[in-house]
């Protein structure tokens, strides 16, 4: 069995590859453009889906229609397979390094006969990567840099990733008899944007008729179940009550079972953070109380040391202490005298401090966003019809959306020009008569390297909103790159900062800002900041969202869509924004409908 994700990698892989041959540049991108289609599609992947389906879906011709269904049907696709030996396996990974991509690792290959990252790297130390043509000395230390940071996150996964891979194992897990309860823990359910391995906790609960023998076999036999589920690849290692595996698609999964009545204490304590973790056991400490994966106790006056040993959270309870009853999480923090702290702020940032007061935040949820901003058509760089983004919008219970295709300068993007910029206006206006939600018009306009923007006033006024967002020369000096976008924020028809650190989670480091200047001037100016929904950006980093609070800044959370698929990404940037303690009040297109006219009309 194979699912999307893996389908979409392969794809992925294959116009990597064929870059890489030299091969049709047309071809290539077909199948990268196939990839995202594949990865983004509305409903699975199945035979049905491949014969009645996916024949119909623009940009998946017949050739790849017909590799598609071989993967799902077979699990492999021969074709692939000849490809990756038609060429050094190393050349994969080369391409991951920032600063290299396909072309350039094909002439580090035919020039140098750079087979993998070892290689390059050695290369670059040698400085024979600087004496090529096209490359120098720059370009050789950022492919060092890119290295080191592929080095520092070869384990990890974004976040996406992982919650695909913990979903294949949830359904599962919970329809196997004797499972009570189930749920993802560890980072994942912290929605940290970056994850090692995706940890899952399972309750398991006596069946009435079953003998004593058959209820303390049930948790190994539930893990025996779990090792052998057809997704899994690799048995890394299997107890009586836990295992890990590895799945095919390369990613880790633990499972840990437990008794149904010591889930809630477990779900706690392995959802961590540690340092939350740590915080808790000694609030229970202070109150004569002693908590751990296997419960919360009361201690006797004389299991006083009982309670402070070292060894606390490695041993199984002592027989002198009582177990203290929680059917649920709520219930646990409220006999440590706390409100129920949601697992996204237990990074013992302040929450527990917080919660004392009764001073935490109501956390935004999905349902709090009326409408999005930054979604582009096949104007730019798209793969929708504006008519079909503005339809899905609309379908998604929406009050409005904001169409933000790119400037001029993206030309790589199919940036409008000015004369293309009016001629989209006139389909905006027929698109207004068609549909009942409300349509901005809007712009995703380059920041140049001075602070301008890429069009005049004359086009930015025509337009009921503007994104200003860097896409070049991302290696200024911090001061520069502060500078440029603070100089952006204060054009008159700037609305919202786009993309304020540039990362790209485990592809690409963020550019050299000072935040904190970049938060007050926007305080000062009255522009929202970006919380990009797309898994691969969650820019604004989620760590600068509390200091954006305090500083009464905005914040706008958009899907950045490329496809109709990609505007049912705001419920992962919602997630981002309630690890960074973001009320509904705190999200400007929480508004309705009259409140985000008048916004704008405040902006302009």
């Amino acid at each position: 069995m194979i699912d999307q994700s893996a389908i979409a990698s392969i794809l992925e892989d294959i116009g990597t590859l064929l870059e890489l041959k030299g091969d049709n540049p047309f071809k290539a991108r077909a199948y990268h453009n196939a990839s995202r289609i594949v990865a983004n599609f509305p409903q699975a992947i199945d035979a049905a889906a491949c014969r009645d389906v996916l024949p119909s879906v623009k940009g998946l011709g017949e050739s790849i229609c017909e590799k598609i269904a071989t993967l799902v049907t077979t699990g492999r696709l021969p074709y692939y397979d000849d490809l990756q030996k038609s060429l050094p396996a190393g050349l994969l990974e080369m391409v991951r390094v920032q600063g290299v991509g396909p072309k350039r690792a094909k002439i580090l290959y035919d020039q140098l006969k750079i087979k993998d990252i070892a290689a390059l790297e050695k290369a670059c130390r040698d400085g024979k990567v600087a004496a090529l043509d096209g490359f120098g000395e720059k370009s050789q230390e950022n492919i060092l840099k890119g290295i080191a940071f592929l080095s520092r996150h070869a384990e990890s996964r974004r976040f996406d990733e992982a919650q695909a891979a913990a979903d294949r194992v949830l359904e599962p897990l919970a329809q196997l008899p004797g499972v009570a309860r189930v749920s993802v823990c560890g980072s994942l359910r912290r929605r940290k944007e970056i994850i090692r391995d995706v940890d899952i906790l399972a309750g398991v609960s006596a069946d009435g008729r079953e003998d004593a023998g058959e209820s303390k076999r049930r948790p190994g036999a539930i893990v025996q179940q779990f090792v052998d589920m057809p997704f899994v690849d690799r048995v890394l290692g299997q107890g009586d009550t836990k295992a890990s595996v590895l799945l095919n698609d390369g990613i880790q999964v633990d499972l840990r079972v437990v008794d149904d009545a010591q889930f809630p204490y477990a779900l706690h304590y392995f959802t961590g953070s540690k340092e939350h973790n740590i915080a808790m056991r000694q609030r229970a400490i202070a109150r004569g109380l002693r908590l751990n994966e296997y419960g919360l106790f009361k201690v006797p006056p004389d299991a006083a040391k009982a309670a402070t040993g070292a060894k606390a959270d490695g041993a199984a309870p002592s027989p002198a202490l009582t177990l203290i009853p929680c059917k649920d999480e709520t219930e646990l923090f409220k006999k440590l005298d706390l409100p129920y702290i949601p697992p996204e702020i237990r990074e013992d940032r302040g929450e527990i401090e917080a919660a004392e007061k009764n001073a935490l935040p109501r956390l935004i949820e999905a349902e709090d966003i009326r409408g999005v901003f930054h979604v582009h058509s096949a104007w730019s760089d798209g793969r929708a019809p504006l008519d079909e983004m503005v339809a899905e919008a609309q379908r998604l219970g929406w009050e409005y959306v904001g169409i933000s295709d790119h400037s001029r300068s993206a030309a790589y993007a199919h940036g409008l020009t000015v004369d293309r910029v009016k001629k989209q206006r006139v389909e905006i206006d027929k698109l207004r008569k068609k549909y009942k939600i409300r349509i901005f018009w809007g712009t995703e306009c380059d920041i140049l390297k001075d602070g301008s923007m890429d069009y005049p006033p004359g086009v930015l006024a025509a337009y009921d909103f503007v994104i200003a967002s860097v896409h070049s020369n991302f290696n200024l000096p911090e001061s520069d790159q502060t500078r440029r976008m603070v100089t952006a924020m204060k054009n008159q028809y700037v609305t919202i900062l786009g993309h304020m650190t540039g990362r790209l989670i485990l592809q690409r480091e963020p550019y050299a800002v000072n935040v904190d200047e970049l938060l007050t001037a926007a305080a000062g100016q009255g522009v929202a900041i970006e919380l990009n929904a797309n898994p691969r950006r969650f820019d604004i980093d989620w760590r600068h969202l509390p200091r954006a609070r305090e500083k009464g800044v905005k914040i706008s959370v958009n899907p950045d869509a490329h496809s109709v698929a990609e505007l049912s990404l705001i419920p992962l940037g919602v997630g981002i924004g309630r690890k960074g303690w973001l009320s509904k009040e705190d999200v400007i297109n929480t508004r309705r409908l009259p409140g985000i006219i008048q916004w704008l009309k405040d902006r302009s």
